[in-house]
């Protein structure tokens, strides 16, 4: 396969993956919000190739989403959209300008924090009208649901990626689906990410089950 080839083979079998994530990795965390790890698999798309890949795989498992199993139809296809690519873009777009391991957890962290301020406005917005509820009942609800839901969402989504995107690279590179990087330096995964991540996973768990009243 040429490289155009293996680039569309691989962004597609991204955007499977992440329609998968959506339709059987559905979790509920706070009140009636669900978080899915589909934008791990944007973000990681995004650092592989860049971040119009990760706004591409965004519209076309939103566009998935909308017409399969979503019940919010084009205004959950927005909102959707908004979410995956205030997190995995400019995560994206960071680590273009820094390929680096900071590059990388400045990436995640700006994303993370992104994504909570853009969905705080955009739920405020338009999420009363899906949702059949007045903006006054909406907004009463953007500080105890809303902002912890996105911030735990975000936090996942920044240590997951974390996880498993050096993971990825190396399978993808062992397919032959992407070019070996220069000078044939192997892929290693950093101790210090790992424990980041799995501090940071450890403590939205902890947080889901207080805002659940279970702790």
């Amino acid at each position: 396969m040429n490289s155009k080839t293996k680039k569309i083979t691989t962004v597609s079998m991204l955007c499977a993956l992440a329609y998968c994530a959506v339709a059987v990795g559905r979790i509920p965390l706070v009140l009636f919000l669900k978080y899915d790890p589909k934008d791990v698999i944007i973000a990681i798309g995004g650092f592989i190739f860049g971040p119009f890949v990760s706004f591409l795989i965004s519209v076309v498992v939103s566009f998935l989403q909308m017409v399969t199993i979503s019940e919010n139809g084009a205004l959950g296809f927005l909102m959707n959209v908004i979410s995956s690519c205030a997190f995995a873009c400019s995560a994206a777009f960071i680590y273009r300008k820094k390929r680096k391991l900071s590059g990388a957890v400045a990436g995640l962290l700006c994303g993370w924090g992104c994504m909570v301020a853009v969905m705080l406005f955009w739920n405020y917005l338009i999420t009363p009208l899906y949702m059949g509820a007045s903006r006054e009942e909406v907004a009463k609800l953007l500080l105890p649901a809303f902002l912890p839901f996105n911030a735990i969402k975000g936090g996942l989504n920044a240590a997951f990626t974390m996880l498993l995107y050096k993971p990825v690279v190396t399978a993808l590179r062992r397919s032959h689906l992407l070019e070996e990087s220069p000078g044939g330096k192997k892929v290693r995964v950093h101790p210090g990410m790992v424990l980041t991540s799995v501090f940071i996973i450890i403590s939205c768990i902890l947080m889901v089950l207080a805002l659940n009243g279970k702790i």
